[in-house]
């Protein structure tokens, strides 16, 4: 596989990785699995692991195979736009039993990736890795291969962003518990929390104007592709279809309410009948 690949990792993948270490077995001091997901051109995304039984010594290591291939085929029944992409285990170094695992999945999938995630918290963060095996040396020669380090990010869809910034919230809580929030509340939480981002970019913008802050090439091609993807309407056009949206979201969020109460309605009725067919055979068994 070539080195110039990406790694896209979702949340789900860090949670059940953290999850199956914190379930671990007491003898083992780490955990793998395998990861699924999909390969795009250059890009790896994993979208979903599992944990796979397993027991390290000195010279060999002892994995379950048989349930890593049912676990999967498993997965394949639920998301067959899975495909197995690698493996995964816990710690922030490759060990020497790391080449042994590898070999196991090169079989199983061409080019899979190894990803390793810190959850003794080493650096007092939640590191992640990841690599791909690399054959080097000289041709016709003695040759080897090594775990070669690529860029690894994490990636989130909307439903998965949602998620987290619920749990986020949880973090400020005593109680560790948080409601979901009504459809106006978050898009008046979003306004504000934009409203907040643009005071502070006006900030950094003044400020190098002013020259009291050092201009970044990076950060002022982000602010130029971002003013170039704003759709060039007018004030009123661009009322007129913030409007519309809020009108859309009000339809929707009334007839959901009113498909809640339809749906309680016909529960009350529903015992209500049931009761009245129990009080009707009672009457009928006395006569």
């Amino acid at each position: 596989m070539a080195v110039n690949i990406r790694v896209k990792v979702h949340p789900v993948v860090l949670f059940q990785i953290a999850d199956s270490y914190e379930r671990r077995s007491q003898d083992n001091h780490r955990v793998i699995g395998t990861l699924v997901g999909s390969v795009d051109k250059q890009c790896v995304e994993v979208t979903n692991c599992f944990c796979i039984p397993h027991k390290e010594y000195e010279e060999r290591v002892e994995a379950d195979i048989v349930y890593a291939q049912d676990m999967f085929e498993l997965n394949r029944k639920v998301a067959p736009q899975e495909n197995l992409v690698g493996w995964f285990a816990t710690g922030n170094e490759i060990t020497s039993h790391s080449a042994l695992i590898h070999d196991y999945y090169a079989r199983e999938t061409k080019d899979p990736i190894h990803l390793t995630l810190d959850t003794t918290l080493t650096n007092g963060k939640m590191t992640m890795k990841a690599y791909v095996f690399v054959p080097f040396g000289v041709p016709e020669a003695t040759n080897g291969s090594m775990f070669t380090p690529v860029p690894v990010e994490v990636t989130a869809n909307e439903p998965e962003i949602a998620g987290l910034d619920l749990l986020h919230k949880t973090k400020y809580m005593k109680m560790r518990s948080v409601e979901p929030m009504p459809d106006l509340t978050k898009v008046s939480e979003a306004a504000n929390k934009l409203e907040n981002m643009l005071d502070v970019l006006l900030k950094y913008v003044d400020a190098v104007l002013q020259g009291t802050e050092v201009p970044d090439n990076a950060i002022g091609r982000t602010l130029w592709d971002l003013v170039q993807s704003v759709p060039k309407m007018t004030t009123v056009e661009f009322e007129k279809m913030l409007n519309s949206n809020l009108r859309d979201l009000l339809m929707v969020i009334y007839l959901a309410q009113l498909t809640q109460t339809q749906l309680q309605l016909n529960e009350k009725l529903s015992m209500i009948s049931v009761n009245n067919i129990r009080e009707m055979a009672k009457i009928i068994q006395s006569d």
